[in-house]
C-alpha cells in the first residue's frame, strides 16, 4: 500500500501580503513567511534531529535538492527556514528552466523577473540556473562574487545553499556541478562550520533530519581540482548520511 502524499499550499493572506511586496519592493523576513507557510503542510513538518539545529555562530546549511512531480524543491528552503530558529541567507537560482517545452524562452524570461523581485524582497543572492551554461559563465563569475562579499562582509554569515542546484530523477542526490566544492570551501573561510540537512518524504509526511554540523577539513598540497572533487565529496557524503538509502545516489 502506497503512503499518502503530504499536502503543501500556499496560504492564501500570505500569498496576498507576499505578492504586495513584490510590487513595492517592499522587504520581509524570510523566515517569518516561511513559519506561517509550513503550518499549511498536513501531515506537520516531521523534523528529526533537532539538536543538532544550529541557532547561533556562522554556519553554511547543506540541503539536497529534492523534488518530484507535483512538488516543488522551493518547499525546501521554506522547510529549513523555519526550523532554523535564525534568518538563512539563500543561494537561490535565477529563473526556471524548461528544456524542451513549447515557450521555453517566455517562460524563463517571466521567472528571472519573479526571482529578481523575490531575491530584492528577501535578500537573497540570485545565480544562474543549472546545468552552467557556456553563455553565462559570466553571470555566474559575478553571482558567485556577490555570494563570497555577503559572506565577507556580513558578522557571522548564516547562508543557506543545494549544491546540486537542480532536479534529479527520482529525487535521488546527484553529483554537485565542477566548482561547488571550490566555492564551497571559499564560503567556509567566513561560515566556519557545514550543517549538512537530508530532505524527504517518508510515511506520508515531509521530514526534515538535521546532522551534527562539522568542519570541512581537507588535506594539504591539493591542486584545484582535488580540492574541488573533495569538498564536493564531503559534503555530499554528509548530506546523504541524512537520507533514507533509496535517496543517496552515488553517496550511498
Amino acid at each position: 500500500m502506497l503512503s499518502p502524499i503530504p499536502q503543501v499550499a500556499f496560504p492564501t493572506k500570505l500569498a496576498f501580503s507576499v505578492a504586495g511586496a513584490l510590487l513595492l519592493g517592499k522587504p520581509r523576513s524570510f523566515r517569518q513567511d516561511a513559519i506561517q507557510w509550513v503550518k499549511s503542510i498536513k501531515p506537520p513538518l516531521d523534523i528529526r534531529g533537532a539538536g543538532n539545529i544550529p541557532n547561533s555562530a556562522p554556519f553554511l546549511l547543506t540541503i539536497n535538492h529534492y523534488s518530484r512531480p507535483g512538488f516543488n524543491a522551493a518547499w525546501i528552503a521554506v522547510a529549513a527556514s523555519a526550523a532554523v530558529p535564525v534568518e538563512i541567507h539563500w543561494l537561490t537560482t535565477s529563473a526556471w528552466t524548461f528544456p524542451g517545452r513549447r515557450l521555453a524562452r517566455p517562460s524563463r524570461m517571466i521567472s528571472e523577473r519573479v526571482f529578481h523581485r523575490l531575491s530584492a524582497v528577501y535578500g537573497f543572492t540570485p545565480m544562474p540556473p543549472m546545468p552552467p551554461n557556456p553563455d553565462e559563465v559570466q553571470a555566474r563569475a559575478r553571482a558567485v562574487r556577490r555570494a563570497l562579499d555577503y559572506a565577507r562582509l556580513t558578522p557571522n554569515p548564516i547562508i543557506g545553499l543545494a549544491p546540486e542546484g537542480r532536479d534529479a530523477p527520482g529525487g535521488a542526490l546527484c553529483p554537485p556541478p565542477p566548482g561547488l566544492g571550490r566555492f564551497a570551501a571559499r564560503l567556509l573561510s567566513h561560515c566556519q562550520r557545514v550543517a549538512p540537512v537530508g530532505f524527504y518524504e517518508e510515511g506520508g509526511c515531509l521530514c526534515l533530519q538535521f546532522g551534527e554540523p562539522y568542519a570541512l577539513e581537507l588535506p594539504c598540497g591539493l591542486d584545484r581540482e582535488q580540492l574541488d572533487r573533495r569538498a564536493s565529496q564531503v559534503i555530499m557524503a554528509a548530506i546523504a548520511h541524512e537520507l533514507p538509502t533509496q535517496l543517496r545516489g552515488e553517496y550511498g
